[in-house]
């Protein structure tokens, strides 16, 4: 461990930054464009996932489904991430590995919106939820991989530089999410799927027209991977900052909402999500300033505290105020996590880093599907499990910069 509580791969990261090396920005807006596409497509699916199953009468299946999607991205999401960096070293870039999930993404949201225009027989209804299910596993397969495409275009002490437009870009979808949604609404399933693999497709073109093989930072040969203990601490604060996402942006709008009855919680989410794309520049130096590991651990401090805040809200303002610093903290946490993933690997195992912490998330989306109908408003609830997810985290973190 360095005198400064850096890591000896992220010590060794920043030497290198230091040698002039600049930021691939064409190549970063490139992955910028695809994130939106992936984003307009997640917000597509999630809307329409719940309508196309009760029309085929799986109504009973939406729960059971997004537990399952959770549960297979915990173990497709490393294992994948795996992969791309074998295909790394065979052939020097993940763009393989990143055309096919698009592709077959793409593939699937086209073949679903033409068996909706069909009347399908009741013998093949089944295939839609299975359909489902191979396009969560295809957005699985080239998310992880495109992420860590960071590292290849950023050096590391500027890494946080470069998150901090996906962070605008996420934040900036999300904050126009409910008119998105209306947009989605009035198209229809049909189109809206349509469209979806249009602008999946687009957003892939747009990535590959950046040369994203381009590299500033040699990856060199593979190497040993990590030890089974550091990727389960990788993993758990994954899991843990994906508990406290949910948390924030699924139970406590509701809660919010109590002091603001004339904003519909989906704009309370969306003011969070576009506060945190604001704050992305602002905070963004203090990334660096203080390590990513810690920046993780007070984004999620933060986040946590604010819960607990919640139950004091008592007025419009105070409300507002709370609905500021958890879009703030929030900004804190996307910018420091992909640094934090990459930062814990070997460059050569960036795609493993980034597979493991998002596998983390996946998780914590199926353990959130499963609680949160559970304590629906109630926010001492919220609270514990917020304290309960910052914990764990604090320990995994605090494991991870002593090994």
């Amino acid at each position: 461990m360095s005198k400064s509580g850096q890591s000896p791969i992220s010590a060794s990261f920043t030497m290198q930054s230091s040698l002039g090396q600049k930021i691939l920005w064409r190549q970063v807006w490139g992955l910028a464009a695809l994130l939106a596409a992936s984003i307009f497509c997640w917000m597509a699916y999630g809307f329409y996932q719940p309508k196309i199953l009760q029309m085929i009468g799986f109504v009973h299946l939406a729960s059971t489904l997004d537990i399952l999607q959770g549960l297979m991205g915990a173990i497709a999401e490393p294992c994948i991430g795996l992969i791309s960096d074998r295909i790394m070293q065979r052939v020097g870039h993940r763009l393989p590995i990143i055309t096919v999930g698009i592709t077959i993404a793409g593939l699937i949201f086209v073949t679903v919106s033409l068996l909706l225009e069909q009347a399908l027989p009741a013998s093949i209804l089944w295939f839609v939820p299975v359909l489902m299910m191979l396009w969560v596993l295809a957005m699985i397969v080239f998310r992880g991989p495109a992420i860590a495409l960071l590292m290849q275009f950023a050096p590391a002490a500027e890494l946080p530089k470069a998150t901090s437009i996906l962070v605008f870009i996420f934040g900036l979808v999300g904050a126009i999410g409910p008119l998105l949604g209306k947009l989605i609404q009035l198209l229809g399933a049909s189109l809206t799927f349509l469209l979806g693999a249009i602008v999946l497709v687009v957003g892939g073109l747009l990535l590959r027209s950046t040369h994203p093989q381009h590299s500033i930072i040699p990856i060199g040969d593979a190497q040993k991977l990590p030890s089974l203990s550091r990727c389960s601490l990788i993993f758990a604060v994954g899991l843990c900052a994906g508990l406290q996402a949910n948390l924030l942006l699924r139970h406590f709008p509701p809660i919010l909402q109590f002091h603001l009855p004339n904003i519909g919680t989906e704009y309370i989410t969306a003011s969070i999500l576009f506060i945190s794309a604001i704050a992305a520049l602002p905070v963004e130096p203090l990334t660096v300033k203080i390590d990513f590991n810690r920046a993780v651990l007070v984004s999620l401090a933060a986040i946590a505290g604010l819960m607990g805040l919640t139950i004091f809200a008592n007025n419009s303002i105070f409300t507002i105020l709370l609905i500021l610093a958890f879009g703030i903290a929030f900004g804190l946490l996307f910018i420091a996590q992909v640094p934090f993933a990459l930062g814990t690997v070997a460059p050569s195992q960036a795609g493993l880093g980034t597979g493991l912490y998002f596998g983390g998330m996946s998780l914590a989306g199926a353990i959130a599907s499963i609680i949160l109908p559970q304590i629906a408003r109630n926010a001492a609830t919220g609270v514990l499990w917020g304290a309960i997810a910052f914990t764990i985290a604090a320990l995994s973190l605090a494991k991870i910069r002593h090994q």
